[in-house]
């Protein structure tokens, strides 16, 4: 089976992407995981204007299969939330790079160097 790896995005090994070419940066889940969760049924995430620290839990997504933490690609402040998903958690599960965004943040800087290109990303998850 083959994923959806869009290559302008950079990638935690636990599966988040997060975009790197704008202010905020945008943080989601890759197709790779909303496959491997199967049904998306809730989604907990953090509030605007918390913190959140890179490669550290930021929220949950459960779903029929289990619950799981989501990681932080970068830190910085929470700016904006996806609040669609609290009523519409199955969009984790339809559009994982568009309407199943999960938070922006404004980044601290520094961090997106470290994670996967989509090349890598696509390595791991072969």
């Amino acid at each position: 089976m083959s994923f959806e790896v869009p290559d302008e995005l950079r990638y935690l090994e636990s599966h988040e992407w997060t975009t790197t070419d704008s202010d905020p940066v945008r943080i989601g889940v890759s197709d790779f995981a909303q496959d491997e969760l199967g049904d998306v049924v809730f989604v907990e995430l953090p509030e605007v204007g918390d913190e959140v620290t890179g490669g550290e839990p930021f929220g949950v997504v459960e779903s029929i299969k289990a619950v799981s933490d989501l990681y932080a690609p970068v830190s910085g402040e929470v700016v904006a939330v996806n609040e669609e998903l609290f009523d519409r958690p199955e969009l984790v599960n339809e559009d994982p790079y568009g309407g199943g965004w999960m938070i922006e943040v404004d980044p601290d800087g520094g961090e997106a160097d470290g994670l996967l290109d989509a090349d890598a990303y696509n390595e791991q998850i072969a």
